[in-house]
């Protein structure tokens, strides 16, 4: 079997809330790495950005690139499809920023009875997954996209997290 890929995953801290997490940089990484080898992305040598914001931080994000004034669990950005920093001349290929708030998702991780390392991992995996071209605009392409999180997160030995929740949106 050939060796896939992985995208390069550089984890921002920029809350100081999630300093009480010393292993969500790994966790993303392993979660993202899993993903791309699951669904055999073909990232080549891409590169991605986790920022790990709190409310307040992806509050910004959303309102100033959503028009949505709250806070949400994650965001991701895909990068421009054209410019100097794109294409078959950048390396490594920028796939995009993945934004996530710490207490949204710790909430929804205690609320649902989740672990945090698990709720972390579906996020990452969630936000990934956009940054590739899936999206859950329609049922069908939620139930698709759902599918594939149950399938990337069964590989990191993390249960169905659609058994007794809402989609993450």
């Amino acid at each position: 079997m050939p060796h896939s890929v992985h995208p390069v995953t550089e984890v921002l801290i920029s809350a100081d809330c999630w300093q009480n997490e010393p292993g969500a940089p790994s966790v993303i990484q392993r979660a993202i790495a899993t993903a791309a080898e699951t669904v055999a992305a073909d990232v080549g040598e891409a590169e991605l950005a986790v920022m790990l914001t709190d409310d307040s931080g992806i509050r910004a994000l959303n309102r100033d690139f959503r028009g949505i004034d709250k806070p949400t669990n994650v965001l991701s950005f895909s990068p421009p499809r054209s410019g100097p920093d794109y294409g078959e001349g950048a390396h490594p290929r920028p796939l995009g920023d993945i934004a996530i708030a710490y207490e949204t998702m710790r909430k929804e991780a205690d609320d649902g009875s989740k672990a945090f390392d698990h709720h972390l991992s579906h996020l990452a995996v969630h936000g990934f997954l956009h940054l590739i071209g899936y999206d859950h605009e329609t049922e069908e392409d939620a139930d698709a996209m759902e599918a594939l999180e149950t399938e990337i997160l069964a590989q990191l030995g993390i249960p169905d997290p659609y058994a007794s929740q809402e989609r993450v949106s």
